[in-house]
This record gives structure tokens, sequence and C-alpha cells, in this order.
């Protein structure tokens, strides 16, 4: 049987890719990596950990500077998260780093039984958190924040630019206990006023006000619903957006007095599974408080995501910018 090979060219995509930053967006390069050098410059006890994956966290930029401080454990999570327990009882800060999937997934009980439960100063630090890699389901960490707010003595971190990873690393340092942190990695948009803006522990921050909407955030999607209300003020329509680095501890008391206010829905947007993340802890705080709104949900479904582009799958499953603006025009009309 002769088979029918297709001639015409391929598009060729790239299924990861390393900055999810806009084109002629401002970006600064491994905020991570640098801003974790400046704090062990001041920190003799911080060392960096990862599992056969420096590179592809901007741990590397800490090996160059501290190669006495740096462990490079092999693609071996378990192991990673069991030696970091272990040098964080010798009185070391470990700052671990790996995949979101590989921590949260492949390791979790490991930082379950070792860490939290000891409540250890251990900070894991993950890199392709929810849809920002196009690999599909192996590495794409849609659940990591329902996994991780489950866990006791876990604070949980969802940075959305440099700005945020770079003031959230001496942070969550000055935080004695273990600490699950989202990780941009590579060439990072920048789009919090360095002037205006200052990240804290547990606190949610308003970075533009609106009387139409409320866009409740966290992660890229405080950047996305920065650059949705500003597509939207084009058409007359006036969005709140309140930032919410912080997913555990909650900042509720800002999120209640925001969504009291009248003549507002209530839009939670994340980069997550419907279930467990961001959406269900707001609206656990609203409901728990009395707090009457219309409420709606920006997150990824319930389900096995496809592989592909990013700007693909982003508009696919309703996290674009253009997607979020079309759908909350919808709801307030």
């Amino acid at each position: 049987m002769n088979s029918v090979v297709d001639k015409k060219p391929r598009l060729k995509t790239s299924a990861m890719i390393a900055s999810i930053a806009g084109e002629g967006q401002v970006t600064r390069s491994a905020p991570f990596g640098h801003a974790l050098v400046e704090l062990a410059r001041a920190k003799t006890n911080v060392i960096g950990m990862t599992a056969d994956l420096g590179k592809y966290t901007d741990l590397h930029i800490f090996a160059k500077e501290f190669p006495e401080r740096y462990y490079q454990m092999g693609m071996a999570e378990q192991l990673l998260m069991g030696a970091a327990a272990g040098l964080s009882h010798e009185g070391a800060q470990p700052f671990v780093t790996t995949y979101a999937v590989f921590a949260t997934r492949r390791a979790y009980d490991f930082i379950h039984q070792t860490i939290a439960e000891d409540n250890l100063d251990v900070k894991i630090v993950c890199a392709l958190p929810g849809l920002t890699t196009g690999y599909g389901p192996s590495h794409q960490a849609a659940e990591d924040l329902a996994l991780m707010r489950a866990m006791p003595n876990m604070m949980v971190i969802d940075p959305c630019d440099a700005l945020d990873i770079e003031q959230m690393v001496p942070a969550i340092a000055a935080h004695k206990g273990p600490v699950y942190a989202r990780l941009l990695r590579g060439n990072v948009p920048a789009v919090l006023d360095e002037c205006n803006y200052q990240f804290e522990l547990g606190k949610a921050k308003m970075l533009r006000d609106g009387n139409d909407a409320l866009i409740v955030s966290s992660g890229i999607m405080t950047m996305r619903a920065l650059e949705t209300a500003k597509a939207l003020a084009s058409d007359k329509v006036d969005v709140a957006v309140l930032h919410v680095p912080t997913i555990k501890p909650l900042d509720t008391e800002t999120i209640i007095r925001e969504a009291k206010r009248t003549g507002r829905m209530v839009i939670v947007a994340e980069n997550h599974t419907v279930i467990g993340g961001l959406g269900e802890a707001v609206a656990t705080a609203l409901l728990s408080a009395g707090v009457s709104c219309t409420f709606r949900q920006v997150a990824l479904p319930d389900e096995f995501l496809d592989a592909g582009a990013l700007p693909t799958l982003h508009d696919r499953y309703g996290i674009s910018a253009n997607v979020m603006a079309a759908n909350i025009k919808q709801w307030l009309a």
C-alpha cells in the first residue's frame, strides 16, 4: 500500500517557551538566581540544591558564585528533599529547585514527612508551574497549589513577575518554616511598579482600582489581568486588579473588604486547575464571611491538558488576555 506523504512545510513551534513575556515586553534575566546570590552573601547558611535542573531553574547562577554551597543531587527528587531536610536539621537553610511536577507529584510524601511535619526551614522553589510549558501532562503542574495548600505548615507563594521574585527571596528566607514557591525562570517579565510595590508575605496588593469588576489573581494571571483591564478600559469597562502572591496563608481580610464593594463582579484568575487553588480559597473565604457577589473563575479545566505552543494553549484554555477580556465583557453584559 502506498502512503501519501505531505510535502507541505510544517510550521515550527516551540512547546517549551523559556519566557512567557510578550513581544517587546520588558524582562529581567534570572531574577531568582541573582536574588539568591545576594541573599547568600548576607546569610552564610543559605545553600542551593537541585535535582539535575540547575540550569533550568536559574540556580546555576548561585552555583557559579558559591560552588561550595551548591548541591547537585541528580535526577532523584526524593533524595533531594530528604537531603534538604537533613541539612536543615544541621542548621543550613536550603533553597531547593526542580520542576513543580517533580516536587509536588513525585516527591510529595518526602516533603510531607521529612520537611513539613518537622516544620523545617526549607524553601522549595519550582519552575514550570501551571501551564507554563507546552510539554503536556508530564510537565504541566496544573494541580500543584491544591497539593501544597493541603499540606500542614506549608506556606504557598505564586509571584507574578521579576520584581515579585526578587523581593520574595529575602522575605521567605526571613520566614522560619517550609515554603513552596512557584518560579518564573529565564527572561521574566517586569510588570509591577518598583516605586509603589512591595512584596509582603500573606498580603494581597491592589494594583489597579475599578468599579465594574474585581479580578483577584496570582502568578502570571496578574500580568494577564493587568493586560485585560487595560484592554477593557478602551471599551469603558472599569476593572480592578488585586494581586494575591501568597496563596497560603490567604489575605482574607483584604479580599473580603474589596469583594464587599457593591456592584462589582468578583473574578478569580489563576494559572491552575479550577479545583483546590486560589479560586476555591477565595470562594470559601467569601462564603464564610457571608459576602454575596457574582463570582466567576478564570482557570484551567479539570482535565489533562493538551501539548503545544503556549500562546495556542493559553487561548484554548481561556487564560490569555484576549480570551479573558472577551469572557468578562460577556459576563458583564
